[in-house]
């Protein structure tokens, strides 16, 4: 029984992850054509021996040789790494003051707490960024509001820049910040802040000294769970951001859907999955040293 609970994430993974994955490399290591699937060669699985020879002599590396000609494809790289660091820095600054004001709050509004940040989920996400469509548009609600205020003379040029992009990758992963912050700030002991304030610290010092380095791993994990998805953004930077905003997940829908380039669009996320191994290893040795004796 322990064994058959073993065997079943690894067949998960498996079905899920490991086999999309040698499809769309199969796919990026072959030609382009005018056909249904619009890629050559396909491996017929029946066709025994001889079609897996033709399959396996017929590969090539056409396609990410062109990935490192072209320079859109490396600038759309930066670019997409550019803006979710930064979205990532941004959320961590907006998300870790709220988890920590929910660790602090009264014992019975916690679970209101969580609801409010959990709520947006019970939406679609589609929707939520077309309601930053209207609230950042040039007569939508924010600058109507600053005009009311006068903060503003002329209403401000926010929609289809950058800074749209990201308000909406901040909203939208914000939880995912949050929660495995206050997962971590929620179990620690109050009883260390109490022992260094005994011992002259202020409560900033002690913050400094005993809080935030013991919420580093819920900081990390919220920090992953940020950048990763933001680095593949399609939606946010497509509607929130114009045309004018060059992200990777952009790149990689126009090649599948616009161009109808297979092999150019799974070498694309071949690389893009390969750039985001490196961080998820990273936090893979870090949670390794941490537990640790």
């Amino acid at each position: 029984m322990k064994r058959m609970f073993t065997v079943l994430p690894f067949l998960w993974l498996l079905a899920l992850f490991f086999l999309p994955f040698v499809i769309v490399l199969k796919i990026s290591l072959s030609d382009a054509a005018l056909s249904i699937p619009p890629y050559t060669p396909t491996l017929d699985v029946w066709g025994g021996w001889e079609a897996f020879r033709t399959f396996w002599s017929a590969l090539d590396f056409e396609s990410y040789a062109f990935l490192t000609e072209d320079d859109l494809y490396w600038k759309a790289y930066l670019s997409s790494l550019q803006i979710a660091g930064i979205s990532t820095v941004l959320t961590l600054l907006v998300g870790y003051p709220i988890a920590y004001a929910m660790t602090r709050a009264p014992e019975n509004w916690r679970g209101g707490l969580m609801l409010l940040i959990i709520l947006p989920f019970w939406t679609s996400f589609l929707i939520r960024v077309y309601a930053w469509m209207g609230i950042l548009a040039n007569e939508g609600l924010l600058n109507q509001v600053l005009l009311w205020l006068g903060v503003i003379d002329t209403p401000l040029a926010i929609i289809n820049t950058p800074v749209a992009v990201y308000i909406g990758i901040v909203y939208t992963y914000l939880p995912f910040m949050v929660l495995p912050i206050y997962a971590v700030l929620e179990r620690m002991d109050d009883a260390l802040l109490e022992a260094a304030e005994d011992l002259g610290c202020t409560r900033p010092q002690a913050f400094w000294s005993i809080t935030a380095p013991l919420s580093r791993p819920g900081i990390l994990a919220g920090c992953f769970l940020v950048f990763i998805p933001a680095m593949g953004e399609f939606v946010i930077p497509s509607l929130l951001g114009g045309s004018d905003t060059l992200m990777i997940g952009k790149i990689l829908w126009e090649e599948f859907f616009t161009n109808r380039d297979w092999p150019i669009a799974s070498a694309v996320a071949i690389v893009l999955l390969l750039i985001l191994v490196v961080p998820i290893a990273l936090f893979q040795r870090q949670l390794n040293r941490e537990a640790a004796p």
